[in-house]
């Protein structure tokens, strides 16, 4: 199996960083693990709701981007729902039935994920 996680921004804690590592070390036994840091685009002070979703869409066009066809995705937004480890375990078994080999968790941005990507996306 293989693991991807797509993010909007670079990560700069170093704290962060080390628990990533640490984390893709230890799961490196039962997939493989792909980071993919996606830029930002910069967001204006007071920036008016359109500017805002002008950024979101940027941002969520890159996203789709990187993602294939046959990948389950689990995409992390606030409106997501919590599941419980047995659910998400049973979303798995079904995607990997389903043919997916690849599990991608995307992360958005600091104004979070365009519609255009929550529209795309099934996400959890």
């Amino acid at each position: 199996m293989k693991i991807k996680i797509v993010t909007v921004g670079k990560l700069k804690e170093k704290y962060l960083k080390d628990g990533i590592a640490e984390y893709s070390k230890r799961i490196s036994r039962f997939a493989t693990v792909e980071m993919i840091e996606l830029a930002d685009e910069k967001t204006p002070d007071r920036a008016s709701d359109s500017e805002n979703a002008k950024i979101l869409y940027v941002e969520g066009n890159r996203i789709l981007s990187k993602i294939g066809e046959r990948e389950f995705v689990v995409v992390l937004a606030i409106e997501g729902k919590t599941l419980s480890s047995e659910e998400f375990s049973k979303q798995l078994e079904q995607a990997s039935i389903n043919g997916s080999s690849t599990l991608t968790f995307v992360i958005g941005g600091s104004l979070g994920l365009s519609k255009e990507v929550k529209n795309e996306l099934t996400y959890l």
